[in-house]
């Protein structure tokens, strides 16, 4: 899927153009030498926005950096977890991870 990296980036990475520079400046992969927060990061296996590796690679990175992280991957749903059943998981998920790390 292409539309994502074309229109709301701007074009891809390599492009010169203004947009697409200023979109890739500001991609989190820029700046993990700073990260130092807990991540949880949820993953669609339909995502077209954020595809499985960049999500994954998110999460290796904090393991690496030895940062409190979790992955969660959620195979038939796509950038926004729509079906009530793995709506309820997303829930029971994000408020125990939220309990675990804000106390």
């Amino acid at each position: 899927e292409l539309f994502f990296e074309n229109w709301e980036k701007g074009g891809s990475y390599w492009d010169k153009n203004p947009v697409a520079q200023r979109s890739f400046s500001q991609s989190p992969s820029n700046f993990v030498e700073k990260w130092n927060t807990p991540i949880l990061i949820f993953q669609g296996g339909r995502d077209y926005r954020v595809p499985f590796e960049q999500g994954q690679q998110a999460f290796q990175a904090a393991q690496l950096k030895g940062i409190k992280s979790r992955f969660i991957y959620i195979p038939d749903e796509n950038h926004w977890v729509l079906s009530q059943q793995n709506a309820l998981v997303w829930q029971r998920e994000f408020y125990k991870w939220l309990e675990e790390t804000l106390r």
